[in-house]
């Protein structure tokens, strides 16, 4: 398997807090059958994205690991105005692997009106934008219509692997059955941190894939469409998108009669 989402790089955001640990996530990874890891650390007002050092972290990590597991370098896109206008001049500088293909977190307080001529942009700059974690983030749940309108722009979603095995709670894990029913998932990454919480492990989620969905999809989801990123190409795995509302009304035959309660 291949993650294309993880912040196994020490000293740089949230996520690994020293070289031992990111050594230790690797091992979980390779015990787990992943081969490949794009890491991504943020690149936000709280984490600035230095490559130069990113690199550095990168090469020290795989020394110490050496063949056995492979890492590259991409970043967790924040659309804010000070990053869009560096990737504008060295757009390699953020993407995965330094293809075409780049990670985008939305924030989870405000998604700008103006947020699908910025991702018109980057595909004009020639990148496919990859939309991070969609079943996490409360403002996009509530507004599954302006994700459907960036996947028919062009937009690919990754979801997070412990979302679909209800590690991140039951609205996060109703919402990835949601997108995975409606062919709204493209990939399936850790988006890890670190060894307990947020560990790097994707077996659980290929093998709940492969129960529900059958080995094809898993594959696709783990395996192919992450390989394709890696080296550039097109995705080979992008299945015809349903529409969220009859997913809903499916999963939740009684929503409409579940009463309302406001708090003041």
């Amino acid at each position: 398997m291949i993650d294309i989402h993880c912040h196994i790089l020490p000293g740089l955001d949230d996520g690994a807090a020293s070289m031992e640990v990111a050594v230790q996530m690797a091992e979980m990874a390779i015990a787990d059958g992943v081969t490949h890891v794009i890491a991504t650390p943020h690149a936000n007002s709280i984490y600035p994205f230095d490559a130069p050092i990113v690199r550095l972290r990168k090469d020290e990590l795989q020394t110490r690991l050496g063949t056995r597991l492979t890492i590259s370098t991409g970043c967790d896109f924040h659309l804010n105005f000070e990053n869009l206008a560096r990737l504008r001049r060295e757009p390699k500088m953020f993407t995965l692997n330094q293809t075409s293909y780049l990670l985008v977190e939305f924030d989870d307080f405000a998604i700008p009106h103006s947020v699908e001529q910025t991702l018109h942009d980057l595909q004009l700059l020639g990148l496919t934008p990859i939309v991070t974690h969609p079943e996490r983030n409360s403002l996009i749940r509530s507004q599954w219509d302006r994700l459907w309108n960036w996947m028919r722009q062009g937009c690919l979603v990754q979801v997070t692997a412990q979302s679909l095995t209800g590690n991140f709670g039951k609205r996060a894990q109703e919402a990835a059955e949601l997108l995975l029913d409606a062919n709204a998932i493209h990939f399936v990454a850790s988006d890890a941190h670190d060894l307990a919480n947020r560990p790097l492990q994707l077996k659980p989620a290929f093998e709940l894939l492969t129960e529900q969905k059958g080995e094809e999809v898993a594959r696709a989801l783990l395996v192919e469409n992450p390989q394709a990123v890696c080296q550039g190409s097109r995705v080979p795995h992008i299945p015809e998108l349903l529409d969220w509302k009859s997913i809903q009304s499916e999963m939740e035959p009684t929503a409409r009669t579940k009463k309302k309660f406001w708090f003041f």
